[in-house]
């Protein structure tokens, strides 16, 4: 597994997915909420266009909250980018492997979650998603899970789901397989050598999914988030899991990579 060690402080920099069976549901949580934080406040640095922001917080009760309908810009810059919104708003088709448009009809409950929201009324558009291995724990937790997020999707929220849990009988082809079961009848095979998942889920007239599949040891890249269905932003994953992974206490570290230096 390649890594950076940092002389003088002994913090490693991970530039890859660790193996999270080697340790329990407890330790990963610990992790998940520091790699929550980690998105929130990069997203809130300079990578969301004017008007939007990201939070960690709680979702609850029956009812969807409205989307916000923006309006999309006249023109559009042939650079890449979304005129003044900011540097980090692209526009330009989201670098992953395989691209797919979908359909869904389902419904569920609402859950914890990073959420990215407008100034205006402050409503939610699009919510950031990292499984974690309650998620799957149970026949019923999945089904909520996966339900969760199609609702989403089918109400008009764009998704992005990180997927790095190791794939069960519920889910032997990850969280997006599940998904996409839900959304259409065209079913979504992960290759044998990468049964993790990243994907991200644009909500306008088609639903359209970017997914790149990965494996423990592969790097993980930036994923697209679409505030609206226009543009997106970058969502650095890399350096988000390094700063999560310096918060994860030393003891926890040298289980996770016991041949670390």
């Amino acid at each position: 597994m390649k890594q950076g060690i940092i002389e003088g402080n002994h913090r490693s920099f991970v530039t890859s997915v660790h193996d999270r069976t080697r340790v329990d549901a407890g330790i990963f949580h610990h992790f998940h909420l520091s790699w929550i934080n980690a998105i929130s406040n990069a997203l809130n640095d300079g990578r969301l266009p004017d008007g939007y922001y990201a939070l960690a917080e709680q979702t609850a009760g029956k009812k969807v909250p409205d989307v916000i309908a923006l309006h999309r810009p006249a023109a559009e810059p042939d650079d890449g980018y979304a005129g003044d919104t900011g540097t980090s708003v692209v526009v330009a088709k989201p670098r992953v492997r395989i691209t797919s448009v979908c359909d869904a009809d389902r419904y569920a409950k609402k859950q914890n979650t990073i959420v990215i929201r407008h100034s205006s009324g402050d409503r939610i558009v699009a919510l950031p998603e990292i499984v974690s291995q309650g998620n799957k724990s149970s026949k019923d937790a999945f089904r909520r899970f996966v339900q969760k997020l199609v609702n989403r999707i089918d109400s008009g929220y764009h998704v992005m789901v990180v997927d790095l849990q190791v794939p069960t009988i519920r889910d032997p082809n990850g969280i997006h397989g599940a998904i996409r079961d839900e959304l259409d009848e065209e079913l979504y095979t992960a290759p044998p050598d990468k049964p993790l998942t990243l994907a991200s889920y644009c909500s306008d007239v088609d639903k359209t999914a970017y997914v790149e599949p990965i494996a423990v040891g592969d790097p993980l890249i930036e994923m697209p988030l679409f505030p609206n269905p226009d543009h997106y932003v970058n969502v650095p994953l890399v350096e988000t899991y390094q700063t999560a992974w310096q918060h994860l206490p030393e003891r926890w570290r040298a289980v996770i990579e016991p041949h670390r230096t």
